[in-house]
């Protein structure tokens, strides 16, 4: 079977390699669980100290992993708190960049490699988290949208911390996008917050090919080395699994919010 590309295509060939595994998925509900809705807001207030932050800029060095492609680098990644997300990568093989903008309409995506054509990334690969390396923002955009609805699942136990475990998905804006997938299966998020502070140790989503919305590429995000900064509780550490094998290892050199970012840095590559 030959899959289309996805906003992850450089990462495509471990597929060949590894079987896919589905994630818990919600269940159906209507209106969100107080207990988890709590969870959510205290947690956001522990990432932000109470402050506002309208965007972000991390800086520091990658390591990326595709099939037998190992390599390392510098990346800067980018977020706005309105909903849009940056990657640049700067490897041994070349420029790669991806960007997610769902703060215009239609939301649009595109990625690019060391050729620099730049490719379209399919409507339902938009619908997860495009600041998927700041759970502030991916926190912070679903309280504030009353379409969005958090179930909380329970305690658990992953990757050795104890955590609460949250599932947090949309119900329908619109009709459902084409190809059978609804938009509760396509926005899933799963989040798990450390139990002491509350601060996300991972969140977890799927991406899908481009020709198969009901397809799951099961990502998940590792949180860690948590470090203050003006206020704020920002990760400097940051791996992205597909398929539970690591595909890209960010440690940042340093962090700045509230730049002054626009949109102007989120266009089309």
């Amino acid at each position: 079977m030959r899959f289309a590309r996805t906003y992850v295509p450089a990462f495509f060939s471990l597929l060949l390699v590894f079987p896919v595994f589905s994630r818990q998925q919600a269940p159906p509900s209507t209106s969100s669980s107080p207990q988890a809705l709590a969870l959510l807001q205290n947690s956001l207030a522990a990432l932000t100290g109470g402050q506002p932050i309208n965007d972000v800029t991390l800086v520091g060095t990658a390591r990326r992993i595709a099939g037998s492609d190992d390599e390392t680098g510098t990346a800067t990644l980018r977020a706005l708190a309105s909903g849009a997300g940056r990657m640049d990568l700067s490897l041994s093989s070349g420029q790669r960049s991806e960007v997610e903008n769902l703060s215009v309409t239609p939301p649009a995506g595109s990625w690019s490699g060391p050729d620099r054509v730049s490719h379209a990334i399919a409507f339902h690969n938009l619908l997860s988290e495009p600041s998927w390396f700041f759970p502030a923002f991916a926190i912070a955009h679903r309280l504030s949208n009353s379409s969005y609805v958090a179930t909380y699942v329970g305690q658990e136990t992953h990757d050795g911390q104890a955590v609460q475990h949250i599932i947090v998905s949309q119900t329908a804006p619109l009709p459902n996008p084409p190809g059978g997938a609804t938009y509760e299966h396509l926005t899933q998020i799963d989040f798990f917050l450390n139990f002491t502070t509350l601060l996300p140790a991972a969140i977890s989503f799927n991406v899908h090919p481009d020709n198969n919305a009901l397809l799951n590429l099961p990502v998940e995000i590792g949180f860690s080395d948590y470090r203050s900064v003006n206020g704020a509780q920002i990760p400097f550490h940051i791996q992205k699994l597909l398929n539970n094998s690591l595909i890209l290892d960010f440690q940042a050199q340093s962090v700045t919010p509230n730049s002054g970012l626009t949109a102007s840095a989120f266009g089309a590559l």
